[in-house]
């Protein structure tokens, strides 16, 4: 019987060595990899060659959820576990947007971690134990709906300079307060802004902000030609 290849990514060397002796008493696991949030991290995940990857998504040195889409992309065929204390529903929502098939709660008995391991590997969709299969499915329902709609409202959404600014700035992760020291603006004026942009563009939080900024190509190619220091006040806010 073939075994399931398992990378694990942790950056608490405890954990991940614990992990690694649970899933080594499986007959039907192996550990072809096991590391932190170290340097040449997808290379390592190439060269492993694992049929999935165990992530904590709580990684120091590293952006989880943009290794999420990385690994995605690149190796398709690897399904994503991801493992954190208590995922709130927005992490989620985000981690299965990217590509994850489940998630694993650190405090959770060996036998559902192994249960879970194998249920995704099967091609089972798996969410912590105080969520429902029917709740996986719907995040997953709206997050296409989501993409779908914005593809839709893209072409049609017309933003002024001020909300351009205020797109890129959430998109480098400056808060309400800085991005009003940045552009002399009152932080409610910039709730005010925050408010249209997710209005236009259909969607319901910050991180979704962030992520059209970063993804939509149109977008950048116009906001790019724009500073992102105003240095006058007179457009309409």
């Amino acid at each position: 019987m073939d075994k399931i290849r398992i990378v694990v990514i942790e950056d608490n060397r405890l954990l991940r060595e614990g992990i690694t002796a649970t899933f080594a008493e499986q007959p039907d696991f192996i550990v072809v990899a096991a590391f932190g949030d170290g340097d040449k991290i997808i290379q390592k995940i190439h060269d492993a060659k694992p049929h999935l990857l165990l992530l904590d998504i709580g990684l120091r040195n590293q952006n989880s959820l943009k290794l999420v889409k990385t690994v995605t992309k690149e190796l398709p065929a690897v399904k994503i576990i991801a493992m954190d204390l208590v995922p709130v529903q927005e992490d989620i929502y985000e981690f299965v947007q990217a590509g994850v098939s489940g998630f694993i709660l650190k405090d959770s008995s060996i036998s559902n971690v192994i249960k879970t391991m194998r249920s995704v590997a099967e091609g089972t969709n798996v969410l912590p134990s105080f969520l429902t299969e029917s709740l996986f499915s719907q995040i997953v329902t709206q997050a296409i709906i989501r993409a779908e709609k914005l593809e839709e409202v893209e072409d049609a959404v017309v933003f002024s300079k001020r909300e351009r600014n205020i797109i890129m700035l959430i998109a480098e992760g400056l808060a309400n307060k800085e991005i009003g020291e940045r552009l002399n603006i009152s932080t409610y004026t910039v709730k005010s802004h925050v408010h249209n942009i997710m209005e236009k563009l259909a969607i319901r939080s910050r991180l979704q902000i962030a992520n059209f900024a970063h993804t939509n190509k149109d977008f950048k190619e116009i906001v790019n030609s724009v500073s992102l220091i105003v240095q006058d006040n007179e457009e309409n806010l």
